[in-house]
């Protein structure tokens, strides 16, 4: 494959890093519009100095935001909340350039869901409870209290810049602490535009603070001292060795990874039903989406009769102008990117796998790339087992119950997974079986604040979204009384005695 030329813009927008409420606009990125291959901003390269800097801001800021009442946190984050709402045009026009998202996704989905799970947050952090108190010993009676890990770096992907900003920024700040945030190095922007509303909504400085740049700055944010606690949305290679450098300073550590979930569709299934939300479960995003609906596997009896129709409801999804709502898919979010998607299909068109629909590079400007079908690959291919994140799909068959949830269960990943049947016996069994850590039963991909999201196996530990996710944020702290008023009737004595 041939590289293109980038092409820059003339006219170019610069972001700053965020820190202690401050702007820093040393060093240049060039960030590439995926829908066009042309420059259209630049942004700030952070140092080893500015995680320092940043992370020295949090800490002094984390102490005076956790005095605060819940429920003047709670207040705090409304109104950030508000604030982004006011803004929402423009960081949905800002999100889609960006990230190459067709502004449909980024206005109606991306920017409003993230800012629900916000104020989900600010609503739930005045509930903050322990699970025990009471006396468990004679003479003693016991509390238990939640209290914040303190500064946490968060590390986000590029596929949903704002969306994941706002789910590590929602828990981390409403359980009392101060955030340090890197957002992928080629779409920063929506994220520094977030920490800019932050600080005009009346957040303290320091309490949000923006860093960019590469591995080097991820891993100075992951191995500082006064870090307490990393959160990781990427890759599974990456997660992994985030987790080995956190683990040299016993932090927290939450890990969102990869996926490769199945799509289990039964001859009992409302096919036309499947077939819709196998079309949205797989192309939303361009396919750059750890859910994304990758491996469909359906009875044996019902495969024609779906394939067919899933290849032509496929066929009309419409790739174009990110700014008209007609469109549904955008491109790729880069050049390398693409041609690692292009990479892995062509090698699967070298293994005799049969590219029922796309396959082809497109003409013209930007990172497209068309809705793929292939067809029948043997279960120990790379297309099936590896992580493709484009918009290309595996269709099998399976016999039965049981090879169904053999083969899905067959993967390093545990994410997400569906199962689609009319039979609500067998929706309990499969669902159960299933190693993921969300099984939805006749749809794919909905998410809800309310509920957690997050993986098994090699897609990571500790969730996302719900209340759980405020516990991750959180330290169950014992607080026990003596509460017999004779100190000869502690356990103390009746160990040592008279001293």
């Amino acid at each position: 494959m041939t590289s293109k030329k980038i092409m820059r813009n003339t006219s170019l927008r610069h972001f700053p890093l965020i820190i202690n409420g401050k702007e820093i606009t040393h060093g240049s990125q060039d960030l590439v519009a995926p829908a066009t291959g042309e420059v259209f901003a630049t942004v700030a390269v952070a140092t080893v100095k500015d995680v320092q800097d940043a992370v020295k801001a949090a800490v002094i800021a984390q102490k005076s935001w956790v005095a605060l009442s819940p429920a003047e946190r709670s207040n705090a984050l409304l109104k950030f909340a508000d604030a982004l709402e006011q803004h929402s045009e423009q960081l949905a026009n800002l999100e889609s350039e960006n990230a190459g998202k067709p502004i449909k996704l980024a206005k109606y989905s991306d920017i409003p869901v993230a800012i629900d799970n916000i104020r989900y947050f600010a609503g739930v952090l005045r509930r903050i409870e322990g699970v025990g108190a009471g006396s468990y010993m004679g003479g003693y009676s016991s509390m238990i209290e939640r209290v914040p890990v303190g500064v946490v770096a968060a590390i986000t992907p590029w596929n949903y810049p704002f969306m994941m900003a706002a789910w590590k920024l929602g828990p981390a700040l409403a359980a009392g602490n101060a955030v340090v945030i890197k957002p992928a190095p080629n779409t920063p922007t929506t994220t520094i535009e977030m920490a800019r509303i932050a600080i005009s909504a009346g957040l303290p400085a320091g309490l949000i603070n923006v860093l960019t740049g590469g591995a080097e700055v991820g891993e100075a944010m992951v191995t500082h001292k006064n870090v307490r606690m990393v959160t990781f949305t990427g890759s599974t290679r990456t997660g992994r060795r985030i987790g080995e450098l956190a683990g040299l300073g016993t932090k927290r550590v939450t890990l969102e990874l990869g996926g490769k979930a199945p799509f289990i569709v039964f001859d009992d299934a409302d096919l036309e039903a499947a077939v819709q939300g196998a079309v949205a479960g797989a192309f939303i995003n361009a396919g750059q989406d750890c859910t994304q609906a990758a491996r469909i596997y359906v009875q044996q009896k019902s495969f024609d009769t779906f394939l067919k129709r899933f290849k032509a409801v496929t066929s009309t999804i419409r790739m174009g102008k990110l700014g008209s709502e007609s469109t549904d898919m955008g491109p790729l979010t880069s050049q390398v990117h693409r041609e690692k998607v292009h990479g892995m299909v062509l090698a699967a068109k070298k293994q005799k796998i049969k590219i029922e629909l796309g396959g082809e590079l497109p003409k013209g400007a930007g990172f497209y790339y068309p809705p793929t079908i292939l067809v029948n690959a043997p279960q120990n291919s790379s297309v099936v087992q590896e992580e493709i994140f484009g918009p290309v799909v595996v269709v099998n068959s399976f016999k039965d119950e049981a090879e169904a949830i053999e083969l899905a269960n067959d993967t390093i990943y545990g994410l997400a997974a569906s199962v689609w049947t009319l039979n609500i016996q067998r929706a309990f069994r499969v669902s159960s079986a299933l190693e993921f850590g969300t099984v939805w039963v006749n749809d794919h991909l909905p998410l809800t604040s309310e509920m957690p999201t997050g993986g098994m196996k090699d897609s990571g530990v500790g969730k996302d979204l719900s209340h759980y996710a405020l516990e991750e944020y959180t330290i169950p702290k014992h607080v026990m009384f003596d509460t017999s008023g004779d100190a000869r009737k502690g356990w103390h004595f009746t160990i040592f005695g008279d001293q």
